[in-house]
């Protein structure tokens, strides 16, 4: 079996839990997860929302033209909105989305970056609680972790694990994932 390529995108202000739960968890399952910092400051350094800083791998536009098999999104402010400035990532979920590759976003970031695109029209999803108010139309449902298709959402830092656990098995199936579950001690 080829090797799973993951790309996590940092944004300044992203949410650290959601960030980094999710790539040692893919990292665990044997996925090669590339972090990618968007507009990182000197050495590759993101910052976090509660003041923690990332190195990051690279930057996005060393990887822009890269395929991966995911796309993780981590929300948090003003991460989520920096996201959705961007018109590379934008591109990039939407490329990832079209080639049915996965598109996974927690937090703030299923409001603020895949609703506009027009991505979660038709699907369950969840987010952060009252980021979907300007998206009533939509089917955010308030569940911790919702994958529909090829779209795979999370409601926040508490549901972070979850969240990798659920693109470790959408990506390795279910027996990787539970054994990442219990090697973590994960209930």
């Amino acid at each position: 079996m080829a090797e799973k390529k993951v790309l996590v995108i940092l944004a300044d202000g992203f949410e650290e839990v959601e960030a980094l739960s999710p790539i040692d968890v893919l990292r665990r399952s044997g996925a090669a997860v590339t972090v990618a910092g968007l507009k990182p400051e000197r050495g590759n350094l993101v910052r976090g929302a509660h003041d923690v800083w990332i190195r990051c791998d690279v930057e996005l536009l060393d990887v822009r033209e890269d395929r991966f098999d995911a796309i993780v999104l981590p929300g948090g402010m003003p991460g989520a909105l920096n996201l959705h400035k961007s018109e590379m990532v934008n591109t990039l979920v939407l490329d990832t989305y079209k080639r049915g590759d996965l598109v996974c976003a927690i937090c703030a970031s299923p409001a603020f970056v895949l609703a506009p695109t027009g991505i979660l029209d038709g699907r369950k999803c969840t987010c952060y609680p009252g980021c979907e108010e300007k998206y009533s139309h939509l089917g955010f449902n308030g569940e911790r972790v919702v994958k529909d298709g090829n779209v795979i959402t999370s409601a926040g830092p508490g549901t972070a694990l979850e969240f990798g656990l659920a693109i470790s098995e959408a990506l390795f199936g279910e027996s990787v994932s539970q054994s990442v579950k219990a090697g973590m001690l994960v209930k």
